[in-house]
């Protein structure tokens, strides 16, 4: 199993970002795909979920409304639109997979698999 996430890079604040996360999962479709990010020193954060289908979303709350989870099923991927980005936006973003209940969607140590990251460094 792999997640290859991809997108990153330095933007300035106010920038928009598209992060993609290409997964080599058989029958990706059952999975829930899920978004993290973390700067050194702190725990890895979450950022929302997509249940299998795509009709469901999730999102912490200080990450709604800039950031948006989607999914395309037949390519196997997952992506991350953020808009109006922000200093405090930089880190290290990772996807995962796996088949949490959806209270613990927040804690990573529930997810199955995990991609290498991408960067996100945002200047002010």
């Amino acid at each position: 199993v792999q997640l290859q996430a991809s997108g990153g890079g330095l933007v300035q604040a106010g920038a928009s970002l598209r992060l993609s996360c290409v997964a080599s999962l058989r029958n990706f479709e059952w999975y829930t795909m899920a978004w993290f990010r973390q700067v050194p020193g702190k725990e890895r954060e979450y950022v929302g979920a997509i249940r299998g289908s795509g009709y469901n979303t999730y999102y912490a709350d200080s990450m709604k409304g800039r950031f948006t989870i989607s999914r395309d099923n037949a390519k196997t991927t997952l992506y991350l639109q953020m808009n109006m980005l922000k200093p405090e936006d930089t880190a290290v973003y990772y996807c995962s997979a796996g088949a949490p209940q959806t209270e613990y969607y927040s804690d990573y140590t529930r997810w199955s698999y995990w991609g290498q990251g991408t960067q996100v460094t945002v200047s002010s």
